[in-house]
This record gives structure tokens, C-alpha cells and sequence, in this order.
């Protein structure tokens, strides 16, 4: 099989992860009998430095034309200062809301072999971590009205939270269907004590959850949910949520697992064409030092094969291969923790995968 594939490479660590995950995909490629075709594009800082904007048209509509899109990661102190419509920050936004991306799968989950490098007493890690965080990506008040008024106490900013039965629907039933693929329970986050547009998430989250009487569905305020994160993981399977709240809940339970250079992400739609990305930032202050741990970019190619192209028996192989890895003992410098083993550079990571797949 043939496959298209846009690489947004991005900024700081983004070009090095990319080509980590590059290789990888070749290296499955050779062994299973496919071909990957790889098309750079321009997207976040480096966007901006080359055509004053963080998403030119060009890359829209590379990633459009293609099978699917790897993302790196983008943005860097030197762009801090623009504004927020210029931001390399709005690239991501434009390519979820170009390709219709309305779902964010966040797998987290914490390797036997990692578990002294997770921050959690023992007895909490000894029950395990193995959830799944389905991030509603479209809506919300990131996309919400937004602008600067004067009030009584000067200028005001505003951001406008907003959710429809329609947004809310659609995000629902992947969390349920993805429940029916793991342990059937599904927990929807809120804050529906105070705003009204949780109101309305619980609401439709409860009608949609009718139609999967085989699924457990329960409600959690969001700032108990940060605490529960903490004190109990292992009573997670699939959690759902809206954008902002699974933005922060998700790098939350990212740390869970020891690193947050382990776990990668899907953002999806309607169509098999996604976007895949590891999700941490650009690591500027290691950026060009072969020091970024690609694990996360690795694992968000594998999920582009299991979700995009139907080939799961080869995102199983780059799963495995880094399951292996990590029981050998190999670490990057981001989870190399009290071990006292020489930590493995972003190169050397790499090739110790492919060893393993190969």
C-alpha cells in the first residue's frame, strides 16, 4: 500500500522527532511491504519567518491532499511577542479546523518499566495507569468569540465558552465507542456547577450514553477530576472532555506516567485523514542538541497507522519495539531518572527502535 503523508516539522525539537518518526516509518514500510511519501510543509514559527504567518495556504492545502499529517511541535520564545491571530500556536488551530479535526485521543499510559520514574507514591502506582483522554478540539472557548472592551475598571479581554448538542454528541460517542474497545466505563469531566455550557455537556453526554447500556458513564467536576488524576488514576479508562479542560487535564496525566515525551496523540474527524503529534512543546532550550526523547513522535506515527490507514498489525510492531526498548534499560535524558545509565541522545533512541522493529 501507498500512503501520503504531510510533515509539519515546526519549530525547536519538531524537526528532529519528525525525522526520528520518519525513519521509523520507513523501516515499517520495508518490512511489511508499503510506501510512505513524505512532503514537507511550512507550520508554526518557522512559518512565520519564511511567509509572515504561522499557516500559509500552501500547507493547508498540502495536509488537505494528503493521507494523513505528522505534526513535530511548534512555537519558541522568539515569537512570544506577536499577537495572538499570529501566534505559531494559531497553525494548529487552522489545521484542526481545516481538516474538520473534532477529536483528540490522548492515550496515557505508564510503562512497568518506568514506574520509579512516575511522581506517585508506590501504592498508587502499583494499580496501575492506563487511560485514555478523548479532548473535544474544535469547540469551546478556544474558538469561542473573543475580543478587548473598556469597563468600569479599565480594559476588559473576554473569551466566550460555547458548546453545541451537536459538538457534544459527536465527541460522546467516540468516547463510548472507545470504551467498548477497553473496559466499558467512560467518565465525563465538567465544571456543570457553575457554567451553563456544561449544563449542556452533561445533558447530552447522559442522552448519548442511553444508547450504550453496556458502558458505565459517571460525571466528575473538573477540579476534582485534577485531584482524582493524582490520588487514583487506575480509576480511569476513557475520559472525556471539553477543549480547555482536556488541554490541561491531559498534560496533568501526562506526568503521571514519568514523561511527558512518552505519549503521543490523534486529532480525527469524519475522515480517515488525521493529525498525529507527540503532545509536548517545541523543547526550545534543547533544540539542535540531538537531546529530545522521540518516543511520543514515534508512538503518534503508530497511531496514524492503527487510526488512519487500518494497519494494525504494524502500529503493534512500533509499540512493541518500544516496549522492548524501555525493558532493555534505554533511556533519554528525560527519563533516565536515578538509574545511573548513560542516557541515550535523540539519534541513538532512535536507532534502538529500529533495531528492535527490524
Amino acid at each position: 500500500m501507498e500512503f501520503q503523508i504531510a510533515l509539519l516539522k515546526g519549530d525547536g525539537i519538531g524537526p528532529e522527532i519528525v525525522d526520528s518518526a520518519v525513519a521509523v516509518l520507513e523501516a515499517v514500510g520495508r518490512k511489511f511491504g508499503h510506501t510512505f511519501h513524505f512532503t514537507p510543509y511550512l507550520a508554526g514559527g518557522c512559518a512565520i519567518d519564511a511567509t509572515g504567518v504561522p499557516l500559509p495556504d500552501e500547507t493547508v492545502a498540502g495536509c488537505k491532499a494528503s493521507d494523513s499529517v505528522l505534526l513535530g511541535a511548534v512555537g519558541g520564545p522568539k515569537w512570544d511577542t506577536l499577537p495572538g491571530n499570529l501566534r505559531p500556536e494559531r497553525a494548529l488551530l487552522g489545521v484542526r479546523s481545516a481538516l474538520g479535526l473534532y477529536t483528540n485521543i490522548r492515550p496515557a499510559k505508564l510503562y512497568p518499566a518506568l514506574k520509579s520514574e512516575c511522581p506517585l507514591r508506590g501504592d498508587i502506582v502499583d494499580r496501575g495507569v492506563d487511560l485514555v483522554m478523548i479532548r473535544e478540539l474544535t469547540g469551546g472557548i478556544y474558538f469561542g468569540e473573543r475580543g478587548r472592551r473598556t469597563g468600569k475598571m479599565g480594559e476588559e479581554a473576554y473569551d466566550t465558552e460555547c458548546y453545541s448538542v451537536g459538538e457534544v454528541e459527536r465527541i460522546a460517542r467516540v468516547a463510548f465507542e472507545t470504551a467498548r474497545k477497553r473496559s466499558k466505563k467512560v467518565t465525563s469531566i465538567d465544571k456543570a456547577n457553575v457554567l451553563e455550557s456544561s449544563r449542556l455537556w452533561r445533558e447530552v453526554v447522559h442522552r448519548v450514553a442511553a444508547e450504550y447500556p453496556d458502558v458505565a458513564c459517571s460525571d466528575m467536576l473538573v477540579d476534582n477530576a485534577a485531584m482524582q488524576l493524582v490520588k487514583n488514576p487506575a480509576q480511569f479508562d476513557v475520559v472525556v472532555t471539553s477543549n480547555m479542560f482536556g488541554d490541561i487535564l491531559s498534560d496533568e496525566s501526562s506526568q503521571i506516567t514519568g514523561s511527558i515525551g512518552l505519549l503521543p496523540s490523534a486529532s480525527l474527524g469524519e475522515s480517515k485523514c488525521g493529525m498525529y503529534e507527540p503532545i509536548h512543546g517545541s523543547a526550545p532550550d534543547i533544540a539542535g542538541q540531538n537531546k529530545a526523547n522521540p518516543i511520543a513522535t514515534v508512538l503518534s506515527a503508530a497511531m496514524m497507522l492503527r487510526y488512519s490507514f487500518d494497519l494494525e498489525a504494524e502500529a503493534r510492531c512500533i509499540e512493541d519495539a518500544i516496549d522492548r526498548v524501555l525493558a532493555d534499560g534505554l533511556r533519554t535524558a528525560d527519563i533516565v531518572g536515578n538509574t545511573g545509565v548513560k542516557p541515550l541522545s535523540c539519534t541513538e533512541m532512535t536507532d534502538a527502535i529500529l533495531a528492535r522493529i527490524q
